[in-house]
């Protein structure tokens, strides 16, 4: 039976997607095929990936052999198994892709409230925590919904739930560097994230007295570290040279170098779309 932490991060998660469900229940067909920054993907290619990622964390947990073959998939294809996800469900009635993503958000929820404390699910990189399955989840849900919100032309008000998303980000500095075949800092950075609503929250990670900080608002971090806007377009603040190389590779998911935005005014150009899951050094 889960514990008040994982119930709790489990309610957030529960809230990201009826936020972005709320986006999307009411378009209309063609409003679907709508372009996101994402290269090649549409809102529907978007809702589709999340909808595939919920059912592999499904399948993780109860479904070993369903799994295996996701996978096998992921292993044959390992540039394109994302790809192929998205597409798939993107071919979908809209209705019907809705539903399906709505059914798979309900039973992942339930399914992982059940989980006994302490065990780790099968996953495409190491295994992973319930913790960290669901704050992956969050993680993706708000990186997705950016590119959804962008295509639609709206702005969305940041929550309290982008602390999950900040903390991945900052947990998974060492892993960007890795996967830009970078050595990571011996030392700890130190990150102080001015929480959203105005009230004046910081989020802080890191010893008090790290030489390397990084200061400014949580939501151009969060941004930042899921590659939905580039360094130039935020106002975060790097003091040190190592800061500031991490802001520039800074990486929240999985998988390889993610492209990044360009700069606003600039020519347009997609985002690194997750590759399913936080990076594995972000499981709690």
């Amino acid at each position: 039976m889960a514990g008040p932490e994982i119930i709790s991060l489990l309610d957030d998660l529960r809230d990201e997607g009826a936020a972005l469900d709320a986006l999307v229940a009411g378009l209309p067909p063609g409003r679907w095929a709508l372009d996101t920054p994402a290269d090649g993907w549409t809102v529907a290619h978007q809702i589709a990936h999340l909808a595939w990622t919920d059912r592999a964390a499904l399948a993780a947990a109860v479904d070993p052999d369903e799994f295996q073959r996701m996978l096998a998939h992921a292993q044959e294809a390992p540039y394109g198994f994302v790809d192929d996800g998205a597409a798939s469900g993107a071919a979908l009635a809209p209705e019907v892709l809705l539903g399906r993503w709505r059914e798979g958000r309900e039973e992942l929820r339930r399914v992982l409230l059940a989980q006994p404390a302490g065990v780790r699910m099968p996953w495409f990189g190491p295994a992973m925590s319930v913790g960290g399955v669901a704050s992956g989840r969050l993680m993706e849900t708000w990186a997705h919904g950016q590119d959804v919100a962008d295509a639609l032309g709206v702005r969305r008000e940041p929550t309290a739930r982008l602390r999950h998303v900040a903390r991945i980000g900052v947990r998974t500095r060492d892993f960007a560097y890795a996967v830009n075949r970078l050595a990571p800092p011996a030392a700890e950075f130190r990150v102080e994230l001015t929480a959203p609503g105005g009230g004046g929250e910081v989020w802080a990670y890191g010893p008090t007295d790290a030489a390397e900080r990084v200061t400014g608002p949580a939501l151009d971090f969060c941004l930042l570290a899921t590659q939905r806007v580039h360094r130039a377009d935020t106002a975060l603040v790097a003091e040190g040279a190592e800061a500031e190389r991490w802001l520039g590779i800074a990486q929240a998911f999985a998988g390889p170098p993610g492209g990044g935005r360009d700069r606003a005014g600039d020519a347009a150009g997609g985002p690194a779309r997750t590759g399913g899951t936080a990076a594995p050094e972000a499981r709690p």
